[in-house]
């Protein structure tokens, strides 16, 4: 018979298995952290821009149509690396969608969700079953190592002039109030 210190045990073990072997289960971890104000997004809103001609890069959607950050000047760009198997990608998601819908019908702010794998099908879905409408993208050429490093999640967000204001590779909650002014700062910048 299992005594139930074993009991305890057994279902510690079972927890911590299923956080380390189960992508859902450990991005639901992370939500409930970043519920409790953890993976906030460190930015300095007083920090200069850096800048870099960044207008060549593209990205491409699924019905092949071709966007570049050059079509993108004079709009606030929020770029995010993700993919479908990336926990603290999935986790995330919901903040990043709360901060699309913030700002779906402001045509001054663009969302780029760049899918890591260049695999429409599976990013679409999984957008479609979490009733997401953010648009889906990929890389259509190479992304300079002053964007993207390779690290899951990455978060870029220029300016309207093109220049980054915002680069974080990690899970951050873009929900907050900070980082929705951080947004509209940048909106009010003169272009």
């Amino acid at each position: 018979m299992m005594t139930k210190k074993n009991m305890i045990n057994g279902l510690l073990i079972a927890f911590v298995l299923m956080i380390l072997f189960v992508p859902s289960a450990k991005a639901l971890l992370m939500q409930g952290l970043m519920q409790l104000g953890l993976f906030k997004p460190q930015f300095n809103t007083e920090k200069a821009t850096l800048s870099a001609d960044l207008s060549s890069i593209k990205f491409k959607d699924a019905k092949g149509n071709v966007v570049s950050l050059a079509d993108l000047k004079g709009k606030v760009v929020f770029l995010n690396f993700w993919a479908t198997w990336c926990p603290p990608c999935l986790a995330e998601m919901p903040s990043v969608n709360k901060l699309h819908q913030q700002f779906a019908n402001d045509k001054d702010v663009v969302f780029l969700m760049v899918d890591a794998d260049s695999n429409f099908e599976k990013a679409q879905a999984y957008m479609d079953r979490k009733k997401y409408k953010m648009p889906v993208f990929v890389a259509a050429g190479d992304i300079p190592d002053v964007i993207f490093k390779g690290s899951l999640p990455t978060t870029v967000v220029l300016d309207k002039m093109g220049r980054i204001s915002y680069n974080e590779a990690g899970a951050a909650n873009y929900a907050s109030q900070k980082f929705i002014d951080f947004i509209h700062q940048l909106k009010a910048l003169k272009y």
